[in-house]
């Protein structure tokens, strides 16, 4: 039986801290793996914090968000009380980057549809591009802190 996709919406994003900026990722999509060492790189700031979806902090928070991890092909952006998906969830971390990434959020202008259409190819085909691992990314000591499942 073929998983049926979620249609998601920016929304509230219930969660104990309303202050966070917290990115929930495919912990063993390698693709994905490579994009959380990638923004850590590009925000020496911290500002955004990492679980995956397959931890128990992952599942806890999507299921307070209304969401099923079991479901989800997506990245999942919590900021600042809300939660954002997709193609909205990419360009917004982009935006706390350091460099010339930020620039990258003017594509918010393109339309959502557009968007989703390119981040839905590159997520339906990510394990076959960049493969899959059994286990999640193990951060090094400096890193640690930023993941909320460790």
């Amino acid at each position: 039986m073929k998983k049926r996709e979620i249609t998601l919406q920016t929304g509230e994003f219930p969660a104990e801290d309303s202050e966070s900026t917290i990115l929930l990722f495919d912990g063993v999509c390698h693709f994905c793996h490579a994009a959380v060492h990638f923004i850590i790189r590009r925000d020496p700031e911290a500002r955004v914090r990492f679980a995956s979806m397959q931890s128990e902090v992952g599942k806890r928070l999507l299921k307070k968000a209304g969401l099923d991890p079991a479901r989800l092909s997506t990245v999942v952006l919590y900021d600042h009380g809300r939660v954002y998906v997709k193609s909205d969830a990419v360009l917004r971390v982009c935006r706390k980057l350091n460099g010339l990434w930020p620039l990258l959020y003017g594509g918010i202008v393109i339309p959502r549809r557009i968007r989703d259409a390119f981040y839905d190819g590159v997520a339906r085909n990510r394990y076959r591009w960049f493969g899959q691992t059994e286990q999640c990314r193990v951060p090094d000591r400096s890193e640690r802190f930023r993941f909320l499942d460790l």
